[in-house]
């Protein structure tokens, strides 16, 4: 799992639709996701600490939690199929014990962000949907592999047996 964090609210200038765009820490990768209205809305007020006079729907979700007796440990979208995304809620008692809960993306990240708890991406899910946002690192390491492709002569491979003589040749 790759730890993320909410870039901020964009808008599909095809259709108009907001996506809520998740970065990973280095900031190498970006993860757009094609989001509601409403959902998009939630997580802007948010971000832009925007009071509201009663508590709305993610907040009541946050409420519920705790009084129950739960913390929102963290959430995970975990899976992509036919360009939808899943996510969980992760819930953890007092004791530890977790409880998994089923989740549009968006509200997950609506509900995460009000508490700062941790957003994951699974690699799967991030290898099929993000986009590089450095293309200057990433030219150099494909450059640093393609030195060391070119670099490798078969005498490497006779030393790497010698070093493990007990592997299949």
């Amino acid at each position: 799992m790759i730890e993320m964090r909410v870039m901020g609210i964009a808008l599909d200038t095809r259709t108009g639709s907001p996506i809520v765009v998740l970065h990973d820490k280095e900031n190498r990768k970006a993860l757009p996701i094609w989001i509601g209205s409403a959902e998009a809305s939630a997580i802007i007020r948010k971000i832009e600490n925007i009071a509201v006079a009663r508590p709305m729907t993610h907040d009541l979700v946050i409420n519920i939690v705790q009084k129950t007796g739960y913390k929102l440990d963290r959430i995970e979208i975990n899976d992509v199929e036919k360009e939808t995304y899943f996510a969980t809620l992760v819930l953890v008692d007092k004791e530890g014990k977790e409880v998994r809960v089923d989740a549009r993306p968006s509200d997950a990240i609506a509900v995460a962000i009000r508490i700062d708890a941790p957003i994951f991406v699974t690699a799967n899910v991030l290898a099929s949907g993000s986009v590089s946002t450095d293309s200057a690192k990433d030219e150099e390491e494909s450059k640093e592999f393609k030195d060391f492709i070119q670099s490798v002569k078969p005498s490497d491979f006779e030393k790497l047996l010698k070093d493990y003589p007990d592997s299949e040749q």
